[in-house]
């Protein structure tokens, strides 16, 4: 056996049947076909079904097309948690829902369609809408499956349901009965493109070009003020200012502020009144070189002044308001309360006309003369034509603002006001026990959601709750045919939920209206007795508002109030409101307990995306390009609590990073196929330091990954996973035993040793990557080596999380003496030693670092000691062949590093270098180490 230079089939190679590439989109719907088969799902909630529950409860996104990119990030960081707290021990069932009502299903129907409401009855219509929306729940409910999502797919939540419509009507009836309903006139936001009032939640700001203009008001030479101090010459004029002229129609009041102080001007424009904060800016606009200030005027001493109308033979008169600004204007303000809400509570305060001359197309009616049928805003040249002529007009511009648009069409909406049904937010008391509860009773995550939710409750309008639209619950609202008031009676509503439990809420359109009155009901105006039924639809907003008690009171899976609700943060004016009030006003509790939101997606560059941009990323094209657990990895690596871009090239990296967790994972998983824990695993006191250091190590990431999990802080454990794979694992540990793995005796301790701890670390790592991988997770527990304890498991996602093993994390030994203390010397040798190297490499002395000796000196004794103490162990940490250690008082510094080339011959086996190679005479070319493997002897 001499001349036997062949050892190969004496190592240790790796191998293993777990794929390097991972062509995920291929391998994720096999995997996906088997958690089907298995019902994963059912078998999660089934090992957890007596344990404390924590319930993240769904926001239902509409049935309305496929999913986008913000489906992708949402339903995923529900997932992740979900899996997370599934797997930490919580009985977290998930039941999925949708919203398939209202004005984003209608939109997209008629679309398709290609009409509009006047082409086709609505009885008609809502059975097409019923079809569509249930359409997209299917595309939709696979299209999150396949990003592999668990829940309760087969019974998800729809609002199209009779038994859910029945609970919308339910909480409706005990609204009303509670005292929170009534009907008013009053200004609401309104979109003339869709002929329907929209809640806040339903508009969004967008930047649009409006005339900017400065108008006189001429003041009525007869009118006379209270405070002698104030009196006026003749002619003299009001300067207010406005971006929609259109509204000037409406005009009945001008506002100012009761404490600011007013000039009276004499210029050669007129003799003109503004405020004095305002003075330089208004001038300045409107082309006035000189003036002269006649007399200083405090607001509240104008109240009460009347002027002409500059448009038309009526009059006006001035109010106070405190919400007259200095911060642009003139400092009195336009005041027509059929076009806003802080004019009409102006209006109600002093008694004011409410003119209302525009159609529900955004049309001005009859009484508006020459303008009638005319769209709002073409009239607006016409109204500045006619101020010009006037000798009105001070000075007309354009300027572009953030203007409210209807979320659906995206055309601009405007503030009318119409006759609609209403929640009061004010009634019992009810905006400041908002204000309380979300103050004291929830967790707001991030917690800057705390001050923003409650800004927009202390400023919130009414709740608008009726829709003019053909798809959704009708409120059950009568009208007398007597005298024409319209009202909501508790037995008429508690009668149709009855019916619309068993039938559905088409049974309003379908049945006569006597099936829903109770006998000798009587119009509570007029006593009449002869109704008609009312024709509005309930707001969307309300059917996914009162889930909590739809859903979350009725599954006995779930739970009220449930542990968190997870949207984008643009819900802290949507459904985060939406449930809240509800639930105030129905249980006196909220519906959740914490709250987490997240931002938007944006472009690599930040920018919004948008079709017209062409920078729309599809998560279907990601999934069909790249895999499920790429996109998951984009989400859990992003810090959601900012806008979070999106972009081939970012999507590139993460596939990077991917492969780098992947290829550490089967780097372990080639180093284990003849290990057995139950009979091969090694005692943690025969291993070695740098053993224990990389346990101790994983014991850190599952404590930070933990605490990044609990925190919903996904990035951080993305990152801490990343840098542990990359950094502890491939640049250090792995890349120390690869010799021990492939050279040392099959079953020798040292190889052992080393597999016990690859093997721990794989088994943690493999379920700490579970909630994000999911896929990939899965698939590498299939090639591992299995413990008893986790044969059953056919899923990671039944196994458990990993705890913190005491020994391994050395509780029991003092932080300043724990194996990471006593390493950290040196492993911070490790890249000096590395460069020093290289720099002999550089130099032809040496080729591999195997080629080297490394000499270190010390002029410490307590250095000296410690290094001596595992002399062996530093070849194997500093990946050469040879150490030397000498003690040298006469040294500068405490440690000096020298490289040599290794004494001896180069082993064919091992490649290491010894002065024992070529001393057995059978194995020349082997080293004792590889004797001893090869052959059991040295």
């Amino acid at each position: 056996m001499s001349n036997n230079t062949d050892y190969k089939s004496t190592l240790n190679l790796p191998k293993t049947q777990f794929p390097m590439k991972a062509d995920l989109p291929k391998r994720e719907p096999e995997i996906l076909k088997q958690w089907v088969e298995a019902d994963i799902y059912q078998l999660i909630l089934q090992k957890s079904k007596d344990r404390a529950k924590f319930i993240l409860h769904d926001g239902p996104p509409y049935a309305n097309g496929d999913i986008h990119i913000g489906h992708a990030l949402n339903k995923t960081l529900k997932d992740i948690i979900v899996k997370y707290k599934t797997m930490q021990g919580f009985y977290s069932a998930y039941v999925p829902g949708w919203d398939c009502h209202g004005l984003p299903v209608e939109h997209q129907l008629f679309k398709e369609l290609k009409m509009d409401k006047y082409q086709i009855s609505q009885i008609e219509f809502r059975k097409k809408a019923h079809d569509y929306a249930l359409r997209y729940v299917a595309v939709q409910k696979e299209e999150f499956k396949r990003l592999g999502v668990f829940g309760d797919w087969e019974h998800p939540y729809l609002t199209l349901t009779p038994d859910y419509e029945e609970n919308i009507l339910i909480s409706l009836a005990t609204l009303v009965k509670k005292g929170y309903i009534y009907r008013g006139l009053k200004p609401v936001n309104w979109c003339f493109k869709c002929e329907t009032a929209l809640a806040e939640a339903e508009v969004e700001y967008e930047d649009h070009v409006s005339p900017s203009i400065y108008v006189k008001f001429p003041i009525d030479p007869e009118s006379k003020i209270q405070h002698p101090k104030s009196s006026i010459q003749h002619p003299a004029y009001l300067v207010i200012w406005t971006t929609t002229p259109w509204t000037l129609i409406a005009n009945v009041a001008v506002a100012v502020h009761p404490d600011f102080i007013y000039l009276y001007l004499k210029t050669d424009k007129g003799n003109l009144i503004l405020a004095k904060d305002l003075l330089v800016n208004v001038v300045s606009q409107i082309g006035i070189d000189k003036y002269e200030v006649i007399k200083e005027i405090r607001g509240k001493d104008l109240e009460g002044l009347v002027y002409d109308h500059p448009l038309f033979l009526k009059k006006g008169r001035v109010v106070c308001a405190d919400y007259v600004s200095k911060d642009e204007g003139t400092g009195l303000v336009h005041t027509a309360p059929g076009h806003g809400n802080e004019d009409y509570l102006t209006g109600i305060k002093y008694k004011l006309d409410m003119v209302m001359p525009v159609d529900n197309k955004g049309n001005f009616d009859s009484s508006t003369g020459d303008l009638a049928g005319k769209n709002i805003f073409d009239a607006n040249e016409i109204i500045l034509k006619k101020l010009k002529e006037k000798e009105a007009l001070l000075f007309n511009s354009q300027t572009q603002h953030s203007y409210p648009h209807c979320w659906r069409c995206k055309h601009p909406v405007i503030s009318r006001a119409t006759k609609q049904w209403f929640l009061s937010v004010d009634h019992g008391n009810l905006r400041k026990k908002l204000i309380q509860t979300i103050n004291n009773d929830i967790q707001w995550i991030p917690a800057s959601g705390k001050e923003r939710i409650a800004a927009m409750i202390n400023l919130r309008p009414d709740w608008c709750l009726s829709r003019q639209r053909y798809w959704g619950v009708p409120i059950p609202a009568l009208i007398c045919n007597k005298c024409k008031e319209e009202f909501l009676d508790v037995e008429v509503l508690e009668n149709f939920a009855k019916i619309v439990s068993q039938e559905g809420s088409n049974c309003w359109f379908s049945r006569e209206i006597q099936d829903f009155l109770p006998k000798g009901l009587e119009c509570p105006s007029c006593k009449g007795s002869d109704f008609s039924k009312g024709s509005d639809i309930l707001d969307v907003w309300f059917d996914s508002g009162v889930s909590s008690q739809a859903v979350l009171k009725k599954r006995k899976e779930l739970e009220f109030p449930c542990a968190l609700y997870l949207e984008g943060s643009d819900q802290h004016r949507g459904w985060f409101q939406s449930s809240l009030i509800p639930a105030l006003c129905i249980d006196g509790i909220p519906p959740y307990k914490s709250v987490l939101t997240h931002g938007f997606v944006v472009d690599g560059l930040g920018r919004k995306m948008s079709k017209s941009m062409g920078n729309v990323i599809s998560p279907l094209d990601i999934i069909k390009d790249s895999g499920a657990d790429i996109l998951r990895l984009w989400v859990a690596s992003s810090d959601y609590n900012e806008d979070i871009r999106i972009s081939p090239e970012i999507l590139a990296r993460l596939a990077e990073a991917y492969r780098k967790i992947r290829n550490t994972a089967r780097f372990i998983l080639s180093n284990l196929y003849d290990f057995d824990p139950k009979i091969n695993k090694a005692d943690y006191q025969s291993l070695r330091k740098i053993d224990k250091w990389i346990l101790y190590r994983l014991q850190v990431l599952s404590e930070e990954a933990e605490t990044a999990y609990n925190n919903f802080e996904f990035y951080k454990a993305y990152k801490r996973i990343y840098d542990f794979c990359n950094e502890d694992l491939s640049m250090y540990y792995l890349d120390m035993v690869k010799g021990r793995l492939y050279t040392s005796l099959a079953g020798s301790l040292e190889r052992r040793s080393a597999q016990s701890v690859i093997y721990e670390v794989l088994n943690c790592l493999v379920r700490i990557i579970a909630p994000i991988l999911v896929f990939t997770a899965d698939e590498i527990l299939g090639y591992m080596p299995g413990e008893p304890k986790d044969n059953a498991a056919s899923c990671v996602h039944l196994l458990e999380w990993p705890q913190v093993n005491p020994v391994y994390a050395q509780r029991d030994v003092p932080e300043d003496k724990n194996i990471e203390s006593e390493l950290k010397f040196i492993i911070e040798l490790i890249p000096i030693i590395a460069r020093a190297l290289e720099e002999k490499r550089s130099t032809g002395a040496i080729g591999s670092s195997f080629d080297a000796k490394i000499k270190l000196l010390t002029n410490n004794p307590k250095r000296y000691t410690f290094l001596a103490s595992f002399k062996i162990e530093l070849c194997e940490i500093f990946k050469v062949s040879q150490i030397e250690i000498d003690k040298n008082s006469n040294l500068d510094t405490e440690i000096v590093i020298e490289v040599a080339r290794a004494e001896g011959s180069k082993c064919v086996r091992c490649w290491n270098y010894s002065v024992a190679v070529g001393k057995d005479k059978a194995h020349p070319l082997l080293c004792e180490n590889c004797l001893e493997a090869v052959v059991g002897r040295k």
